[in-house]
């Protein structure tokens, strides 16, 4: 028997549901929104208010129901599809003011067991299709680092520096910070004037020409699996009269022979994947000369391995995966090669993405002459959102420092402040003359040298 409901049963039916909805949604933010003002917009036009009211309010507008359970039951990837796809609109402040106002309590998404399932089935399908063997790394490199080089052009310092920069004062620069991060990392390798160094993951070359320039390394070689940042890394040394000294290469690093006095790979082991960790490390082993330095300067979790956040890794970063401390070093051990030093930048990446942001949207509308509105929100979802997880998240950046022998450095760190200041010295001295070439003099920059072993 079919059941007729009057316009009046009708409309307590739809009550009785917009009530239980908002009731859910509003038990959700409740949990997650503790300071500052959010207001939230429902689709059925209900005003729901989160916080104690101070700060700046923040509004949000939801414009259907389904945008709102997608919300509350996979928040990780739905909260960026949403707001790419115009039905998570932000009335009042910006996207990552809503992100801040989520995640600085770090009670988000994590208490509802819909999404404790859904985070589980992505991790079994994860380990199973995940393996980022040769043929899916180059693909997973190609979805991001080969798109239309005048997006990162946009946003980037202007040495094209995709990595966290390193900020020794507040005041700083993006261009002074991504400068100071090229000197720290260089005076960890110990780079000599006879030195032959490896860049694995070389972007769009500034590093491996930085080696060459002001640190005076003899031989640079960049591999990189994007022929985007390949043609611009061959493009810039040749520019420069460094194309003999300085090569670029498309290659995996686990295809590549020979031996290096210094090896560093930056923002590259955050594409390598858990699976491989034991091979770029054994690799790295192999390929590192007997009194040679490696440093791995990488994203990582602060405290335990975490899952990859599932929006990064659909839409940004596929294959892409953040170690934590605890799963790089057991690996580097057991390849053979020691620790010698770690490092770990808490809030420069946070400042760095910050910086980002705000040079991205100054020049959102050159970016949407490049690619559509969808691309430019999902762009800003990107930027926004790893700004929040490195600002109140787990997230930080190490800097891993690795020799075949205790003896292969220094044994205080006090030499990493000489070379710095060298470092400093040789760009003043660079800059002013535009002629340097990478020919620094050895007063300038001393070259380390430790005991060499015999047999």
């Amino acid at each position: 028997m079919a059941l007729v409901l009057g316009d009046h049963g009708f409309g307590r039916v739809q009550c009785a549901r917009t009530a239980m909805m908002d009731k859910i949604l509003k038990t959700f933010l409740d949990r997650v929104v503790l300071h500052g003002a959010l207001t939230v917009i429902t689709a059925r036009g209900t005003t729901l208010t989160f916080g104690d009211g101070t700060g700046e309010e923040v509004r949000v507008r939801f414009t259907d129901t389904r945008a709102e359970m997608g919300v509350i039951l996979d928040s990780g990837l739905s909260v960026g599809e949403l707001f790419m796809d115009g039905r998570l609109v932000v009335e009042r402040g910006t996207i990552y003011d809503f992100l801040e106002l989520v995640l600085r309590e770090g009670n988000y998404g994590t208490e509802v067991l819909f999404n404790k399932i859904v985070s589980y089935i992505r991790r079994l399908t994860r380990d199973l299709f995940s393996g980022n063997n040769p043929l899916r790394a180059r693909r997973n490199v190609a979805h991001h680092y080969d798109l239309n080089g005048g997006l990162y052009r946009l946003f980037l310092d202007k040495d094209m520096q995709y990595s966290c920069a390193y900020f020794e004062s507040p005041d700083c620069t993006l261009e002074e910070a991504q400068l100071a991060k090229k000197r720290l990392v260089t005076a960890k390798l110990a780079v000599k004037p006879e030195s032959r160094v490896l860049d694995i993951g070389s972007g769009w070359g500034g590093l491996a020409l930085y080696l060459k320039e002001i640190a005076g390394a003899r031989e640079v070689l960049g591999i990189t699996l994007s022929t985007e940042q390949l043609a611009v890394a061959r493009e810039r040394a040749k520019e420069r009269g460094l194309d003999t000294d300085v090569n670029f290469e498309l290659q995996d690093y686990r295809a590549l022979k020979g031996t290096f006095d210094s090896i560093v790979s930056v923002g590259m082991f955050e594409h390598v994947g858990p699976r491989y960790y034991q091979t770029f490390f054994e690799k790295c082993h192999d390929l590192l000369a007997p009194d040679g330095v490696m440093l791995l300067h990488t994203i990582g979790h602060l405290d335990v391995p975490w899952e990859p956040n599932p929006w990064i890794e659909k839409y940004i970063f596929p294959g892409g995966h953040l170690p934590a401390l605890s799963q790089i070093v057991p690996a580097i051990e057991r390849s053979g090669l020691i620790v010698t030093d770690v490092e770990c930048l808490r809030l420069h990446y946070a400042k760095t993405l910050a910086e980002w942001r705000r040079q991205f949207m100054a020049r959102r509308d050159a970016a949407l002459a490049l690619y559509d509105e969808r691309f430019c929100r999902m762009w800003e979802f990107y930027l926004a959102s790893c700004e929040a997880s490195f600002r109140y998240g787990n997230l930080g950046v190490f800097q891993v420092q690795c020799a075949h022998h205790v003896d292969a450095l220094p044994i205080t760190r006090d030499y990493i402040s000489a070379r710095i200041l060298a470092l400093r010295n040789a760009e003043m001295r660079y800059g002013s003359t535009q002629s340097l070439r990478g020919k620094v003099r050895e007063a300038e920059i001393r070259p380390i040298t430790p005991r060499r072993r015999h047999g």
